[in-house]
């Protein structure tokens, strides 16, 4: 029996750097020990994977024809699916059918497939519009099960997602999800969560950004807390790590 072989493998075969491959092997630390140990790269920069993508954003998405690039050993294999998906969920919420079924099988195809979406790009690129989208609308629930994960890359995903409830304006899940998380034993998650803090304070409401810091910045992590608070000024960013100070 043929083995379907998706039309991008040979693309972005040939568009594989290993110069490119070792820097981004270091950087995404597939090292023993790192957070993406075990990772394979080809050596193609996100810039260029989107290139080699757009021509599938006008095609509707089938699971089935994408799954091998989802669930791949190749960093941008999987990359590069996840930018497809996220564009083509775009796409549909643009033309205004969000109830599609096409858009909730890109939800569903995405949260049954967590375990390749293992570092923090492939997050990064992917759930604020592939969840945090698809539930512009709907329960979020989902958001707080992916919160209480013992899987890194599921927590990342539960606050990077709502990097678009900010854009429309709705904080309500950020500040719950930051405090379920502040405890978070991990650096990228200290990280994440400091970034989504900040864009809610920068975007819609620096005042309630202040009243989370007030109740939180004490036992919130060194880095959450500096993420939280970049775009203050020099003497309030030191009131509040002073707070952090006086705690540590």
């Amino acid at each position: 029996m043929l083995t379907f072989v998706h039309p991008l493998v040979p693309v972005l075969q040939s568009a594989a750097d290993p110069d490119d491959a070792r820097v981004l092997a270091r950087y995404f630390q597939v090292r023993p020990g790192g957070y993406g140990e075990g990772d394979v790269f080809l050596g193609i920069k996100l810039g260029r994977l989107r290139v080699l993508a757009k021509p599938f954003y006008g095609t509707e998405f089938v699971a089935e024809e994408w799954l091998e690039l989802l669930r791949s050993p190749v960093h941008e294999h999987r990359l590069v699916c996840l930018v497809v998906m996220s564009e083509r969920a775009r796409r549909l919420r643009r033309e205004s059918v969000g109830s599609s079924a096409e858009l909730a099988r890109l939800f569903d195809t995405y949260l049954a497939n967590t375990a390749s979406i293992n570092n923090w790009d492939l997050v990064d690129v992917s759930s604020p519009s592939l969840v945090g989208g698809y539930l512009m609308d709907r329960d979020r629930d989902v958001l707080y099960r992916l919160a209480g994960s013992t899987v890194l890359w599921e927590r990342r995903i539960a606050m990077v997602s709502t990097q678009t409830f900010i854009r429309a304006g709705q904080t309500g899940d950020v500040y719950r999800l930051a405090e379920l998380l502040l405890d978070d034993p991990h650096d990228l998650m200290h990280k994440a969560v400091g970034w989504m803090l900040r864009e809610a304070g920068k975007r819609v409401d620096a005042t309630e950004l202040r009243r989370f810091l007030d109740l939180h910045a004490a036992r919130m992590p060194r880095t959450a807390l500096r993420y939280a608070i970049e775009h203050f000024d020099s003497e309030e960013r030191r009131h509040y790590l002073g707070l952090r100070s006086s705690t540590a």
